[in-house]
């Protein structure tokens, strides 16, 4: 592994936002443009007197997770189909570029994505609705970290599946990450969800990172078995998803289905 080729690889892809509008838009505009319907409508809802907890900050922290969640899924998914719609993936893969490496420099592309995302969001929110992201205190890096991991663990899956069901299967990659948002709790409790539910729920590390928010905007404290669990969920998801895409990058390179790709 080199750090100059995963170097070489990010720096394409940053060059490749500064004339792209649609890149941009997915960055900045969306998030934004979710951020200010809901906090208006979170907003409305609390001078409405509908319940005693704080809607504003509770939507708002959900808000800005899920949009962590999603852009780092993204960032890994969707930076592979550029290089499959650029017709650019075997110039990728034909150089001694690694594997290991081309996923070390989107995950990288996804931490500077959710960086400035949450920055954006973040400013907004405390300037508009005056919520203020850092009052979760120290949770607020393991809820991070578990988005991100579990979002880049799920693109990685993606990326997989494309490569053994071609650009039949891109929609995954915009579409799959809202499949996993009923069963996150990312608005609602896990209580909320009807009992088989629950228990897809306790499997995914986002509903321990979305419902430790809430008890945190809520007064408490995080529970150190809720976040040791995200953790452990996690490890198991980054190395099975590591084997599915090994074993389907294996595949296509045996069966020639790069090329198909292109």
């Amino acid at each position: 592994m080199k750090l100059h080729r995963i170097n070489a690889l990010l720096i394409r892809h940053l060059y490749m936002y500064r004339r792209s509008l649609p890149r941009i838009m997915d960055i900045f505009y969306w998030p934004v443009m979710e951020l200010l319907v809901w906090g208006f409508l979170s907003a409305y809802l609390t001078n409405s007197n509908l319940g005693g907890i704080n809607i504003v900050s509770v939507l708002l922290g959900a808000l800005i997770f899920w949009d962590i969640l999603s852009q780092s899924q993204k960032s890994v998914s969707v930076a592979f189909l550029e290089d499959v719609w650029e017709r650019n993936l075997l110039n990728i893969f034909v150089t001694p570029l690694r594997p290991s490496e081309f996923l070390i420099s989107t995950a990288i592309l996804g931490i500077i994505r959710i960086a400035l995302v949450s920055l954006v969001m973040g400013l907004l929110a405390f300037f508009f609705y005056s919520f203020n992201l850092f009052q979760l205190g120290f949770a607020l890096l393991p809820f991070f970290l578990n988005l991100l991991i579990f979002g880049w663990a799920i693109g990685v899956v993606i990326i997989g599946i494309i490569m053994r069901y071609g650009t039949q299967a891109q929609i995954l990659a915009f579409g799959v990450i809202f499949l996993v948002q009923p069963v996150s709790a990312v608005f609602y409790p896990v209580s909320a969800l009807p009992y088989g539910l629950q228990i897809v729920s306790r499997l995914l590390p986002s509903s321990y990172v979305f419902e430790g928010m809430r008890t945190v905007i809520a007064g408490g404290e995080v529970l150190s078995s809720n976040l040791l669990m995200a953790f452990l969920t996690n490890t198991a998801y980054v190395v099975l998803s590591l084997l599915f895409f090994y074993g389907m990058f294996a595949r296509a390179k045996r069966r020639g289905l790069l090329l198909k790709l292109e």
